[in-house]
């Protein structure tokens, strides 16, 4: 399989600039895989499409300000640098932009309190940071660093709150589990009313999930590692519904990804902790997930492939190329797709 395989044509206005207000009035296509059929509807239609005993399952993380700008110890050029991932204490795995300027053994400065030194370079840009600073770490973040919006998003965004989801928790992910944007409080109490139960993983969002594929055949393109959770009582929760054959419709392509790399060859789910780096792309066997509510990817990515792979990748291009006719917003701040 080829990148260009996983291309469609968007025109650059239908790329959400904002988020819609409230948060469920957002557009929402729903793809039945049993029939190939398509509807039109809107995000708080979703509870008509779930039933009672369902599972959803959906990724607390919770964005951290993870853009940082700072320069060489007695340089004035600004570089800015991207937290990935946290390594342990006083250690990130970084992007940095112009990568070039940090050589092994460079100190940047943030400000007054934060600081930091070059430990580890490798491919693309990343950079290992020991950080060296005095005082809490999340206070220094909060008070310098920036919501790390994708870089197509160009309108400043007023309210930092619309780029976490209703039900984050655990601070660590460098992007947002985009799918879950949708959901508002009442909307979220309306759906477990019906019966439906809510399952938690956790999957704090890297350069793994939208670093872009540079090779021409896919199967060369490789993923950077994201930490992932499952703990016993959400994992006991999954397994019931596994084991009952009562469904489990994932939130994302991160829930997806969680779900896959901790679940055995009959679909059920161990509670733990790892690095995943699983690429799902066409011809890959889902495990356990049933139903998908995710957002319009950009072409030739891997959260497409990961698309393709659950409803095949003839259906999800024309997906796609009906929702770029019907005018459709992609991408982050963008509407939603139920894939059921």
């Amino acid at each position: 399989m080829n990148k260009s395989d996983f291309y469609y044509d968007l025109p650059e206005e239908l790329i959400a600039q904002t988020p819609v207000y409230p948060r469920d009035s957002s557009r929402m296509l729903v793809y039945n895989r049993q029939n190939d059929s398509i509807e039109h509807k809107h995000f708080y239609d979703v509870i008509d499409y779930l039933k009672e005993g369902d599972v959803l399952v959906i990724n607390n993380t919770k964005v951290i300000p993870a853009r940082l700008f700072c320069h060489r110890e007695g340089k004035e050029e600004v570089i800015e640098v991207l937290l990935l991932k946290r390594i342990d204490y006083n250690h990130y795995e970084c992007i940095t932009k112009p990568a070039k300027k940090l050589k092994l053994g460079t100190k940047i400065v943030f400000s007054e309190k934060l600081s930091a030194v070059v430990k580890e370079i490798g491919e693309q840009g990343i950079r290992i940071l020991e950080f060296l600073f005095d005082g809490v770490w999340e206070n220094i973040l909060n008070e310098i660093g920036t919501m790390p919006l994708p870089p197509y998003i160009k309108e400043k965004l007023q309210d930092q709150s619309r780029y976490q989801t209703i039900y984050c928790k655990e601070s660590g992910s460098s992007a947002a589990p985009t799918a879950g944007l949708h959901f508002t409080d009442e909307l979220l109490d309306k759906i477990k009313a019906k019966g439906v139960i809510v399952a938690e993983v956790l999957l704090h969002v890297g350069l793994g999930t939208f670093r872009p594929v540079k090779e021409d055949d896919i199967l060369k393109h490789n993923m950077h590692s994201e930490y992932c959770r499952i703990d016993e009582q959400n994992a006991e929760i999954i397994n019931s519904a596994v084991k009952e054959g009562r469904r489990v419709i994932c939130v994302g392509t991160t829930s997806v990804r969680t779900l896959e790399s901790l679940a055995d060859e009959n679909g059920f789910v161990k509670a733990d902790t790892m690095d995943t780096n699983i690429f799902i792309y066409p011809g890959y066997k889902f495990k356990v997930v049933g139903g998908l509510i995710t957002n319009f990817h950009l072409p030739e990515s891997t959260l497409i492939m990961l698309v393709s792979a659950f409803m095949g990748r003839e259906n999800a291009l024309n997906m796609y190329n009906i929702a770029v006719s019907e005018k459709y917003r992609f991408f982050s701040f963008g509407d939603a797709t139920f894939i059921i």
